[in-house]
C-alpha cells in the first residue's frame, strides 16, 4: 500500500459523516457494504453488565499497536516487521494428534489454527475437541454478529450437543445415572484451546442442566437414539438453537445470566462445523462460514473440493426455499439489497431471534427485562415482517469419504473469503506445505572453492528463509488476505496499515478472520483402504 493509498484511508475517514451512537462515533462513510452484516449503527461492544467479567482483553496484544479512533492527532500506520508478526500471531494454536505409542494412527495429522481481530472484541469464536465416548475428531468456526455473544454460547456448547447425539443408549444412561447419584460423569470431550479463548463460566451450570435435558429426551425415545451422523448434526444445531431461544424466555432470579441470555438470543452467528472419524467427513453449515478440501492429483496438480454452500441472497437454493416458506405476496421483500429482510447478509444463523419470533413475543420478552438498552438489545421489527421465522440455524450436512489424495481440509469465517477465493487459499496451503518439506540446502564446497557458486547456494538458504516466515499455515494465510498486493505478494506497507486501523475503520476494510487448517495422515487413509 502506498503512503498515498494509506494518507487516503486516513482523510476519507475524517472527512466522512458521523452519525452519535450509543457508546461511540459511527462513520457512514463506508466503501463497501457488503462487508458489514448489520446495517443498524447501533454500538455492540459491551457484552457483560458493569461489574461482570469483559471479553477486552482478549488478544490485548494486538490492541497496543491499534488506534482507537481516526481522530488520534499523532496517526501513523507504521509497524515494525516484529511487531506485525506478534499481532499476526497472537492467536495461533497448532496441536499434533499422537496415540499412546507415540505414532499417529488417526486420520487427522495435525491442525493449526489463528484468529485476528476487526471487531472490539473479536466476534469470531472457533473450537476443537476430540470425541471421548464416540470416535472422531471435531473442529468448528462461528462467526458472531450484532456482537460476539452468540458466537461464544454456540462455540461452548455445540460440539457438545454432536457428541451427545452420537451416543449410544448405555452411554447416555450411564451418564445420567452418574449425574442423579451426584458421581463424577464421564467427560464427552476433550478440548484443543488457544490460552486467550474465554467461557461463560457464570452460565456454565445451566449449559450443563439444558443439554441433560437434551439427553434425557433421546432416553425417552421408543428406541435406541441411534442417529447418523447427518441426523445427528442436523438435531444437535436445531436443539441448541431452540434452547438459546427458550432460556430467554424463562424466568431468571440471576441477573447476570439473564442478561446474558437476553445477548445470546438477540445476537447471532453462522457456524460451521466439521467431524472427522477415520475416512470419513462430515461437514454441516449454518451460514456463511465455509470449508473446501485441498486435493493433490495424481499429475501433481492441486484442485479445491468445497464442502459448504454459503447461505446468503447469492445462493439459488436459499432464494428458492425461502420462497417456499412463505407467502408468494412477499417474494419481493424476502431480500432487500441483498440482505434478508433488507437486515441481514446470512440466510440461516443461530439466535436472531428479532426474525425468528413473532412481535408480540419480541415486545413481550424485552418489556419484562431490566435496562436492556444498557445491553445495547433495542426492539427492532424490520418492514414487511409478517409471516416469521425468515431465519433457520437448521445446516446442510455435506458428506465426503477422504482419499489418500486429499490432504487438508481448511474451515474459515467469511473474513477470509471476502478476501481469498477457494484456489488461492488451496494454492497457498500447498506452497507452504512444499516450503516446510524441503530442506535448506547443505554449503558443501567444491574444490577449489567457486565464489560464484558459493553466492548461489547463500541466496537459495536466505530465500527459502524468507519464504517460511510463518509456521503456522493460518497465520500464513491471515497474512497474505489482508497484506497481499494487486501481484499476490505481500506489501509489507499495506499489511501494517490493515494492522493499525482504528476501530471505528477496521470495520470498512477488513472484517473478523478465524481459520482452522487441518492435516490429513495419507498413510493411514492408505492402510484404511489395504485393509478393506
Amino acid at each position: 500500500m502506498s503512503r498515498t493509498v494509506s494518507s487516503w484511508i486516513l482523510s476519507s475517514a475524517r472527512n466522512s459523516i458521523v452519525l452519535q451512537g450509543k457508546g461511540r462515533l459511527y462513520s457512514i462513510c463506508i466503501p463497501n457494504r457488503n462487508k458489514i452484516k448489520w446495517k443498524l449503527v447501533f454500538s455492540k461492544t459491551r457484552l457483560y453488565p458493569a461489574g461482570s467479567c469483559s471479553l477486552d482483553n482478549t488478544f490485548s496484544l494486538k490492541k497496543a499497536f491499534r488506534h482507537t479512533s481516526t481522530e488520534e492527532e499523532h496517526f501513523s500506520f507504521q509497524l515494525s516487521p516484529s511487531q506485525i508478526n506478534d499481532i499476526l500471531r497472537a492467536g495461533e494454536l497448532s496441536h499434533k494428534i499422537l496415540d499412546l505409542n507415540g505414532k499417529n494412527a488417526n486420520s487427522v495429522l495435525k491442525f493449526e489454527s489463528n484468529q485476528l481481530a476487526s471487531n472490539t472484541p473479536i466476534e469470531d469464536r472457533r473450537s476443537a475437541a476430540t470425541c471421548l465416548q464416540t470416535n472422531g475428531m471435531m473442529f468448528g468456526v462461528f462467526d458472531g454478529h450484532a456482537g460476539s455473544a452468540c458466537a461464544q454460547a454456540v462455540s461452548e456448547r455445540l460440539l457438545h450437543y454432536i457428541a451427545v447425539s452420537l451416543m449410544s443408549r448405555q452411554t447416555l444412561e450411564e451418564i445420567e445415572l452418574a449425574v442423579d447419584c451426584m458421581k463424577p460423569v464421564l467427560p464427552i470431550l476433550q478440548w484443543h484451546k488457544h490460552p486467550n479463548d474465554v467461557e461463560y463460566r457464570e452460565i456454565t451450570s445451566q449449559y450443563f442442566e439444558n443439554l441433560r435435558v437434551y439427553w434425557q429426551h433421546l432416553l425417552d425415545l421408543d428406541t435406541e437414539p441411534g442417529f447418523s451422523l447427518e441426523e445427528a448434526m442436523i438435531c444437535a444445531f436445531k436443539r441448541l438453537d431452540s434452547d438459546i431461544s427458550l432460556e430467554v424466555q424463562a424466568p431468571q432470579e440471576n441477573e447476570l445470566m439473564r442478561n446474558i441470555a437476553l445477548q445470546v438470543a438477540f445476537s447471532g452467528a453462522t457456524a460451521c462445523v466439521a467431524h472427522i472419524d477415520g475416512v470419513h467427513l462430515h461437514v454441516a453449515n449454518t451460514g456463511d462460514c465455509r470449508a473446501i478440501l485441498g486435493v493433490h492429483e495424481e499429475d501433481g496438480t492441486w484442485s479445491t473440493l468445497p464442502l459448504t454452500r454459503d447461505h446468503n441472497a447469492f445462493d439459488e437454493f436459499e432464494i428458492r426455499r425461502l420462497k417456499r416458506e412463505h407467502p408468494r405476496s412477499e417474494e419481493k421483500t424476502l431480500f432487500v439489497n441483498d440482505r434478508l429482510l433488507g437486515i441481514l447478509m446470512p440466510s440461516r444463523a443461530f439466535g436472531d431471534v428479532q426474525l425468528k419470533w413473532s412481535k408480540e413475543l419480541q415486545h413481550s420478552v424485552l418489556e419484562n427485562s431490566c435496562d436492556v438498552e444498557s445491553l445495547n438489545i433495542y426492539q427492532y421489527v424490520p418492514p414487511n415482517y409478517h409471516t416469521p421465522p425468515y431465519l433457520t440455524a437448521e445446516p446442510e450436512v455435506t458428506y465426503h469419504k477422504l482419499r489418500s489424495k486429499d490432504k487438508f481440509l481448511v474451515i474459515a469465517s467469511d473474513g477470509l473469503w471476502e478476501m481469498l477465493s477457494n484456489e488461492k487459499v488451496v494454492k497457498l496451503v500447498a506452497g507452504h506445505l512444499t516450503e516446510l518439506n524441503v530442506q535448506k540446502p547443505q554449503l558443501a564446497f567444491e574444490k577449489p572453492v567457486n565464489l560464484g557458486y558459493m553466492h548461489s547456494l547463500l541466496l537459495q538458504r536466505k530465500n527459502r528463509g524468507i519464504a517460511s516466515l510463518d509456521q503456522n499455515i493460518a497465520t500464513h494465510l491471515i497474512r497474505h488476505a489482508i497484506g497481499s498486493n494487486e501481484y499476490g505478494e505481500v506489501d509489507q506497507e499495506k499489511l501494517a496499515a490493515m494492522l493499525t486501523l482504528p476501530e471505528d475503520l477496521a470495520r470498512m476494510y477488513r472484517d473478523d478472520i478465524t481459520v482452522t487448517v487441518v492435516y490429513f495422515n495419507s498413510e493411514t487413509i492408505e492402510n484404511y483402504y489395504r485393509k478393506n
